[in-house]
């Protein structure tokens, strides 16, 4: 079920939008899980974005083939190889990396790497950020490059004085070198706006009111079985614009945007394995409405899909801060790591994507 911004009941609908023509993007978890995404999909999409986000399979760079790690393992990799590595010679190894996305591929648990090539990136990763380092998010560059994207196609950005944020120009939001919650910085222009304008091309301005629906929906449907292992929130977003609800668009574009750790609607602080609500966060929905993806999807016909993670923290998932998985807390079984078209979270992403398509 979904709720409408005026409180009506509906399902997420089918809009016959297109098949491979849409893009994705994401802060930090939401970039790594876009870069997992974007690969084990690349079929789907034309571009992606990435802002403050690290390589493919980046926390098991390495990890020798085959072996298993444990959990707390992998958490101590994405810490300290894909986030603050103490040099830059203990960072992601871009090469390594793109072997093993190769050898993804070869499995059948990713798309055909030749998707790629002809896709367009957007990569940032702010001076001043202190989560995840600006050398590890340069190895995510080299990764694409190593796998065949052309270079004309990429904009890598490193050269702005920004905390690990999306970057907005809301005089509300927090100062451009914050590191900290929400995560939204005011840096005097719409990084949302840019993403789409690389990965599209030339766009109509931004419209001044974004007149048509955000809905709420019900994303259990999307798990089924799966849910236990998922730690997704029971509603995601959707933003649909005016044109396309009328019907007067023909296969309108879909782009995903994923919030960062602590940026999920339903976001809580968890304190000794317990949700401590009484001390819940007021920023809510500020990834979905303040960020400007909508604005400029209005204007442009664009659907923009926000799938929601939560926190988990309980004997079999560890995620206390609502990220998207990019280390393996979801693994479900063998046959689903976390990096596949078979992932717990990705799979469900995808068939969102799947019911406005069809």
């Amino acid at each position: 079920m979904v709720a409408s911004a005026d409180g009506k009941i509906v399902q997420l609908g089918s809009y016959a939008a297109s098949k491979g023509n849409n893009s994705i993007s994401g802060l930090s978890s939401g970039a790594f899980m876009t870069v997992q995404l974007h690969l084990a999909r690349s079929a789907s999409f034309a571009g992606a974005g990435i802002i403050a986000g690290g390589p493919f399979r980046c926390a098991e760079t390495y990890q020798p083939a085959g072996l298993v790690t444990a959990e707390d393992a992998r958490i101590e990799n994405s810490l300290y190889i894909c986030m603050n590595p103490l040099i830059p010679q203990t960072g992601p190894d871009a090469q390594r990396l793109v072997e093993m996305a190769r050898e993804t591929a070869q499995a059948g648990l990713i798309d055909d790497i030749a998707n790629l090539a002809d896709d367009r990136l957007y990569i940032f990763t702010g001076s001043q950020d202190d989560v995840v380092y600006s050398d590890v998010v340069e190895r995510t560059r080299q990764f694409y490059e190593m796998l065949g994207v052309k270079r004309d196609n990429i904009a890598y950005h490193d050269d702005v004085p920004a905390g690990h944020s999306i970057i907005t120009d809301n005089p509300e939001d927090s100062e451009l070198q914050t590191n900290q919650p929400p995560y939204i910085n005011n840096g005097g222009f719409m990084q949302s706006h840019d993403i789409l304008r690389h990965i599209y091309g030339d766009l109509k301005a931004p419209a001044e009111r974004a007149s048509g629906q955000l809905l709420r929906f019900d994303q259990t449907e999307f798990l089924g079985e799966d849910a236990p292992w998922a730690s997704m929130s029971r509603f995601g977003y959707a933003y649909i614009p005016s044109r396309v609800l009328e019907g007067a668009v023909k296969a309108p574009r879909v782009h995903i945007a994923l919030h960062g750790c602590k940026q999920g609607y339903n976001y809580t602080d968890y304190v000794n394995g317990r949700a401590d609500i009484a001390n819940q966060p007021p920023y809510g929905n500020r990834y979905i409405t303040t960020t400007g993806y909508n604005n400029i999807a209005e204007s442009n016909d664009i659907i923009v899909l926000y799938p929601q993670a939560e926190g988990t923290d309980n004997g079999a998932i560890q995620n206390p801060d609502g990220c998207w998985d990019w280390w393996g807390y979801s693994n479900k079984d063998a046959a689903s790591p976390y990096y596949s078209r078979h992932a717990v979270q990705i799979k469900a992403i995808h068939a969102m994507l799947d019911r406005l398509c069809a």
